[in-house]
């Protein structure tokens, strides 16, 4: 009895061929670059390549019918790490460093040297510390293969099969080490961000420009992806204020999340973030009209009281009642606070908690980030500005990342990094985590890459 194809197999079957036949016409670089939407070059668009020098087919559930979708390898972090420290430059930094860790120690040891000395040279120990006991550590794994290798040989030569099999099982443990060793050791080398410890107060606001009620939906979708990631990471998550739309969206919220390293996941997830969507209801639902929309994230460390001290007199406090759907979620005492900071100009809100002094405290803690940001940036006025970055001018020209639901697909577009399944990735788990990898990965490279060419002049 002859076997039979339904319309979904052929369909299946045509599109893996006309793939395979388009593959096979392009480089393999060039095909990368077109599934990634990256065919635009750019330094940051080529070292992203770099990662994703290794990809295969695979069948995947996502999409209609089955498709077969591109699926790159995410081994490339072991890859790229082993290029990057054997790039000449990067030798000479580290070569360098480590010269500069001996000298420091050797020079501790000296009798001779100042109090005031002495503490510049234990600070820069301190710094250059663990980068030294990784390199120290590195260099001992390389010494190990060598000698379990030369094992090997021995034991091929003897005819030793049993002694052969365990000497290649602690060769494969010693390369997994030698890999883990080189990411730690790059890590190292990069200035770490005094920040990346802090806890944050994460701010979402529906765009001005586009989309309407689209994007107050969208922004309500952000916010609780930020909320479900922070219950991932075992976060605390607190919204300090939250102002709702009509029809379950949303105006502005904002929270603040608790925890190891807050900071240092979300400080990539600030500026503008792009919807494009059919909406639900009306007229462009019927006809299929696609809508596109903008939201904003600010992202603020959390300072501690002692890092920003407000003065009394640089305050202006406003009372009203807070603004609701109506009925009984509308309090009928003037509980909403607003704080204006006379010397900068900044205003807060908060009408979250029935009680005015809550709403007080809690906008004063806001206010208190939103200063701490601004003294950042006149620290690093060298730098392009942390909040100019984020905020800009809500215009859908400075998008950070684009959801795009009719293709089922969110592009981050500073990595021109791809991934699938919008409705796993909004729901802040493991594809969201997997992207903030991917940036600061970038992120850490490209400023290695700044510090080892600095460091030539």
């Amino acid at each position: 009895m002859g076997t039979f194809k339904t319309v979904g197999e052929n369909k299946q079957a045509k599109m893996k061929n006309c793939i395979c036949f388009i593959g096979s016409q392009l480089s393999k670089q060039r095909f990368l670059l077109a599934m990634a939407g990256a065919a635009h070059g750019s330094r940051q668009c080529a070292l992203t390549h770099r990662y994703y020098q290794q990809w295969n087919w695979r069948r995947t559930p996502r999409g209609p019918a089955g498709l077969y979708t591109q699926q790159l390898t995410r081994r490339h972090c072991q890859h790229f790490s082993k290029e990057l420290l054997q790039q000449e430059s990067v030798q000479r930094y580290l070569e360098k460093m480590i010269e500069e860790y001996r000298q420091v120690t050797q020079r501790l040891n000296n009798t001779a040297l100042t109090e005031s000395e002495r503490r510049t040279m234990s600070r820069r120990q301190i710094e250059l510390s663990p980068m030294a006991t990784v390199f120290q550590q590195s260099q001992r794994a390389v010494k190990d293969l060598k000698d379990v290798q030369a094992i090997i040989e021995s034991a091929e030569a003897g005819e030793d099969t049993q002694m052969l099999e365990l000497a290649k099982e602690e060769q494969k443990g010693i390369r997994k080490l030698i890999e883990a060793l080189q990411i730690k050791l790059l890590q190292s080398l990069v200035p770490s961000d005094k920040h990346d410890a802090s806890d944050v107060i994460v701010e979402v606001a529906a765009g001005r420009t586009t989309g309407g009620d689209i994007c107050q939906q969208f922004t309500r979708e952000i916010f609780e992806m930020y909320q479900n990631f922070a219950s991932y990471k075992q976060w605390a998550f607190e919204v300090l204020n939250y102002t709702p739309a009509e029809y379950g969206g949303l105006h502005h919220a904002a929270a603040r999340i608790a925890g190891e390293s807050v900071y240092r996941h979300f400080k990539y997830e600030g500026g503008m973030h792009r919807v494009q969507r059919i909406p639900e209801v009306g007229l462009s639902s019927r006809m299929q009209r696609i809508h596109t929309g903008t939201m904003m994230v600010i992202v603020l460390p959390q300072p501690d009281e002692v890092d920003v001290i407000i003065e009394p007199k640089d305050l202006r406090i406003d009372t009203f009642r807070s603004k609701g759907a109506g009925g009984q979620s509308v309090n009928t005492t003037d509980s909403a606070v607003r704080l204006v900071h006379i010397p900068t100009g900044i205003t807060v809100e908060c009408q979250q908690e029935r009680s005015q002094l809550q709403n007080r405290e809690t906008a004063m803690r806001m206010l208190r980030a939103r200063i701490y940001q601004q003294l950042i940036e006149k620290e690093t006025e060298q730098r392009q500005s942390a909040r100019k970055l984020q905020v800009g001018t809500r215009s859908q020209s400075e998008r950070i990342r684009t959801y795009n639901f009719t293709q089922d697909r969110v592009t981050d577009h500073r990595i021109s990094y791809v991934t699938r399944d919008i409705k796993e990735f909004l729901s802040g788990g493991e594809l969201l985590e997997e992207l903030i990898s991917e940036l600061l990965k970038s992120a850490e490279t490209e400023a290695l890459l700044e510090l080892v060419e600095n460091s030539r002049d």
